[in-house]
């Protein structure tokens, strides 16, 4: 298909596709600030367990969000090999832990469907859709709903008195 073609189906997109839990997943190449090794997080008290902990990243403290936890799919054993996807949605800033970063891959609003009826559950909230493409299916996230969702459990947390 050539470009002009492909501009039909609507504007272009990229993402920075990654892995976790053997699933390849999408993000917005907009809201990536960088891509670094998995580094050891400080635990916080009281945080929920997909809260790995805090990293200083050039003088920020920086919460590591365990995307495999966070979805449901049970705690990532961090070694090495991992990656922490720092992305930026609206003012906050978080690290995603994942298993690897995969490729960018750019896709049209055609190339991407709606999250299936069945699927649509407390997780899904975070799925914009899943883009259909020659190489496979990958989940594109909503980095503004993930971080949302992450101020919204903190705020249900009991308060010290």
């Amino acid at each position: 298909m050539d470009d002009n073609a492909k501009d039909l189906h609507g504007p272009r997109r990229q993402f920075i596709t990654f892995k976790s839990a053997d699933q390849v997943f999408g993000a917005d190449i907009m809201v990536i600030r960088e891509i670094r090794g998995w580094t050891d997080t400080t635990p916080l008290p009281h945080a929920p367990d997909y809260v790995r902990g805090v990293i200083n990243l050039r003088g920020v403290v920086l919460p590591v969000i365990d995307l495999k936890a966070r979805l449901g799919r049970g705690l990532t054993d961090a070694n090495p090999k991992h990656v922490i996807v720092v992305v930026k949605a609206g003012d906050r800033t978080i690290g995603l832990l994942v298993d690897a970063v995969s490729d960018i891959l750019t896709a049209t609003s055609a190339d991407i469907q709606p999250t299936p009826e069945l699927a649509r559950d407390g997780q899904a909230a975070f799925v914009e859709g899943i883009a259909v493409l020659d190489q496979g299916m990958v989940t594109i996230l909503s980095m503004d709903r993930l971080t949302q969702s992450l101020v919204d459990a903190a705020d249900s947390l009991p308060q010290a008195a």
